[in-house]
């Protein structure tokens, strides 16, 4: 039976079954296509009536697919060159891939680097093809096993389906829970670097129109992704086969607990810093991504503080939006509310400076429904109690220009998960940040998944623009991160991202999302805190409003 494809505007008719790399043409720069709008690999076997829009690296949806690819090229290389080497992926600094080396005593060096790129470019040269195959679960377990990744069939005891994917290049097999692209050829675009003691990865994005991004560290960041992963490798749950194990072995109200506990050493030791300093600090600002858990860790913040003495008052930046209509507009005309000059930076400034004062000062209230300022309270601060004010905002300098340096405390708040399905797979932290607000919009405003996943997009830009770069002027980073929280928020999640229909275009990253979840072992959340940061995002938290 024959089919029409609608490709750069013009209709072809086929009679059988085409790859859809054989209709775009053999162009390096697509690392996948839309098929009906759906992403598809270049492998894909077209069969039916379909619209094909190849997609660059220049777009998201194309960074999944190469970044997994890439991460199969190094593995690769590292087989070739350095057989002996167990390696490791995170993410890291500079949006990059970190590689740890496992071995004890090892560290990378600058030949190693130049080893690596001369044998990554090698394989590309030869455009090797990366093939996939299904095999039974039983079958894998012995692949992984024979190529000596133990870690890689642990991991299958907990993946539900009976079958598991092997890709292959070179006789070289490996899997990274991804769409590929086809060959060795089209992971053109990369950088290898020395970062002690491992090597950082770096490769094209998609806010940066499909280039690599100058390297920028992150000492601050750097830092705390050292110490999750500290926490992580010293409790077991640097994966998902070891956070399995802490739930059938302690149980789930012992293993909650040891996850809260981090959080309550991290708040006492955040409450110490500010009790040591309370005679100059005036504001405690607190600023991160999209679901972070700011509003949970503000009440948990004052109430560490109160029990010191400390009696700080909370103050909200919302309340400082413009009137609506005096919105500064974004690139397609629409009113930017992510942006900081849709708040009242002047009025902010002055209302803060005067308290700090001694000074009464009346606060203003913004009325979301008139979308207008209103007279809010009037309020006198006395000298020794802190102001803490919260918002995406709350760390740019613009904010609290007219507040001298060590007036301010500034704390970034963000959950940084360091665990890995395996040792070649990192779970992604925008990954974590996306499923609490997939489960937070439904759980709140009755929002379906494809409702948040349209908007996810607006929102990543937003943060790139005006919160990341914020984070290493912070005192302090707070990792809101749960070891136990995705085995939580599994019953949450997976039947929001099931409701997803195969062919919509938001399925590749409900797939993806479900493919993480689907390991982890169920926690019944009735042993959750009622002042948990995930209460927030899950319902039942003593800090939520009515």
């Amino acid at each position: 039976m024959s089919f029409n494809v609608i490709f750069d505007k013009q209709t072809k008719k086929y009679d059988s079954p085409v790859l859809v790399k054989d209709i775009i043409g053999d162009n390096r720069d697509y690392v996948c296509a839309y098929v009906n709008k759906r992403v598809r690999e270049l492998t894909y076997k077209v069969d039916k009536d379909a619209e094909i829009v190849p997609i660059t690296l220049a777009e998201r949806d194309a960074k999944p697919i190469y970044e997994a690819s890439l991460r199969f090229l190094v593995a690769m290389a590292f087989h070739n060159v350095y057989p002996y080497l167990n390696i490791r992926f995170s993410y890291n600094v500079s949006r990059s891939i970190f590689v740890q080396i496992l071995n004890e005593g090892i560290a990378s060096n600058g030949a190693m680097v130049k080893e690596l790129t001369k044998e990554m470019q090698r394989l590309v040269d030869l455009d090797l093809p990366l093939e996939r195959s299904i095999v039974s679960k039983e079958d894998a377990f012995k692949i992984f096993t024979e190529d000596g990744y133990e870690d890689k069939a642990e991991i299958l005891k907990y993946r539900p389906e009976k079958t598991a994917h092997i890709y292959t290049c070179d006789n070289y097999r490996n899997y990274m829970y991804s769409r590929m692209v086809p060959s060795t050829g089209y992971i053109k675009k990369f950088k290898i670097m020395f970062y002690y003691p491992g090597l950082i990865i770096q490769y094209p994005r998609p806010e940066m129109k499909g280039e690599i991004p100058e390297f920028e560290d992150a000492p601050t960041f750097g830092r705390t992704l050292k110490r999750a992963h500290q926490w992580a490798t010293a409790t077991g749950c640097d994966t998902i086969v070891g956070i399995n194990h802490r739930i059938e072995h302690d149980g789930d109200i012992d293993f909650i607990t040891l996850c809260e506990q981090k959080h309550n050493r991290q708040l006492c030791e955040l409450g110490q810093m500010i009790e040591d300093d309370k005679e100059s600090i005036r504001l405690i600002c607190i600023a991160g991504p999209s679901s972070s858990g700011k509003t949970t860790f503000a009440n948990r913040l004052r109430i560490e503080l109160l029990s010191r003495g400390i009696e700080p008052i909370r103050i909200s930046l919302d309340d400082y939006y413009r009137n609506r209509g005096d919105y500064p507009l974004d690139e397609d005309g629409k009113p930017d509310l992510e942006s900081i000059d849709a708040l009242d930076i002047d009025l902010f400034n002055q209302n803060m400076a005067d308290l700090i004062s001694g000074e009464e000062v009346r606060l203003p209230k913004f009325n979301f429904k008139t979308g207008k300022r209103e007279e809010g309270r009037l309020l006198k601060v006395p000298l020794d109690q802190p102001i803490i004010i919260e918002g995406i905002h709350a760390l740019n300098d613009k904010m609290t220009k007219l507040i001298p340096s060590h007036q301010k405390f500034k704390i970034f708040i963000a959950p940084q998960a360091q665990v890995n399905i395996d040792n070649h797979n990192p779970l992604s932290l925008t990954d974590l940040r996306l499923l609490r607000r997939i489960v937070r919009d439904y759980q709140f405003r009755s929002a379906s998944a494809i409702d948040t996943l349209s908007m996810w997009p607006s929102v990543r830009k937003g943060e790139f623009k005006w919160i990341y770069g914020t984070q290493e002027g912070a005192n302090y980073v707070f990792n809101s991160f749960s070891s136990y929280e995705l085995s939580v928020m599994k019953k949450y999640a997976l039947p929001l991202l099931e409701k997803i229909d195969a062919e919509s275009e938001h399925f590749p990253v409900a797939e993806r999302l479900i493919r993480m979840l689907k390991f982890f072992d169920d926690i019944p959340d009735k042993w959750v805190p009622c002042n948990s940061i995930i209460r927030e995002f899950i319902g039942g938290s003593c800090y939520q409003e009515d």
